[in-house]
């Protein structure tokens, strides 16, 4: 029995398309109930470009040896079968849409949900999901192959990220800015804006870190299932309370930045640069997007790329990023 089948790997994307209209208006139905707009709830976190099918490609294409691909989304359908079966017919039997319903099961006054914060930490709930599996956001993909000691070794997942300092100048200025607003806005209601930094802090500050903390970034994350399901089962009442937050909160820990400092304090010494590759092509200059994906295909030490806010871009600026993406993975029915 080979390695991929004694010990398989899943990877799980989550996947949202804000302008389905009907998840536009159960979003804004909640929306409705405040009186400003909540600081998780910007529009660009809901968009999406069908990013998510350049994703799977590049998982079939350079990590073939990963087992099933989880695509959790809320009633909706990606639209993928047509394009994988041209691609990868073989593979398409290994994707799962997983519904909120599914994940929430037990938890369903906590939906529906418009924060991704809440929905990873239930992914752990995935049925039939593997111990070990690797989380992607749809606007990730694979630069080149991979292989499974890239996100597993010796059945400890492979932390992608490094120390770093707690973000105490951040937490100032947080502070500062929340008393001024304060003052300023007497009894109007505000949101302090959430961060992934801060975030991942809660998280760490959570199970008792205190003079530093160990920062992911925008990567696939490698988990380990049971990690999160000990914990989760043995404080019930955390996990209710981080999932209570539809919209992304500031006081939330995230769910990446918890297993990884809970693998650190059982002893998870496999630590490694997140080598990955960051892609914001809103408002840069000409030669920003072909300078970012040359340089992702000629450093061999990249792994993986991250397009970050495409909605956001030009239709010359999206055209362009598609066009290379189709070229990197050798695509040409798009």
């Amino acid at each position: 029995m080979s390695e991929a089948q004694k010990h398989p790997i899943d990877i799980v994307v989550a996947w949202v398309d804000g302008t389905d209209p009907k998840l536009k208006a159960k979003r804004e139905r909640y929306l409705s109930s405040y009186s400003f707009l909540p600081a998780g709830a910007e529009p660009t976190r809901f968009h999406s470009l069908n990013e998510v099918l350049f994703c799977l490609l590049s998982i079939f294409k350079f990590a073939p040896f990963v087992r099933n691909v989880f695509i959790v989304t809320d009633e909706q359908d990606p639209k993928i079968d047509q394009l994988i079966n041209i691609y990868y017919p073989e593979r398409i039997k290994s994707i799962r849409i997983i519904d909120h319903k599914e994940i929430f099961k037990d938890y369903e006054t906590y939906l529906p949900t418009f924060n991704s914060i809440c929905i990873s930490n239930m992914l752990w709930r995935i049925k039939d999901l593997s111990d070990q599996f690797v989380y992607f956001n749809d606007d990730l993909f694979l630069l080149r192959p991979v292989n499974p000691r890239d996100w597993f070794i010796q059945g400890r997942p492979v932390l992608r990220g490094k120390w770093s300092l707690p973000p105490y100048e951040r937490l100032l200025w947080d502070s500062i800015k929340q008393l001024f607003k304060k003052i300023v806005m007497s009894n109007r209601k505000y949101d302090i804006s959430p961060s992934f930094q801060i975030n991942q802090w809660n998280a760490a500050k959570l199970l008792g870190f205190r003079w530093r903390y160990f920062r992911s970034g925008h990567t696939p994350l490698p988990l380990d299932k049971k990690t999160l399901e000990n914990y989760f089962t043995t404080y019930p009442e955390q996990l209710k309370k981080n999932i209570s937050y539809r919209f992304r909160h500031y006081a939330q820990f995230n769910t990446v930045a918890l297993a990884n400092h809970l693998e650190l304090s059982n002893g998870n010494h496999y630590l490694a640069a997140p080598q990955a590759i960051y892609i914001q092509p809103h408002h840069r200059h000409q030669a920003y997007i072909d300078q970012k994906f040359d340089q992702a295909q000629s450093d061999e030490k990249l792994l993986f790329g991250c397009i970050q806010s495409l909605d956001l871009a030009s239709k010359n600026e999206q055209e362009k990023v598609l066009q290379r993406l189709k070229a990197l993975l050798n695509l040409t029915h798009i």
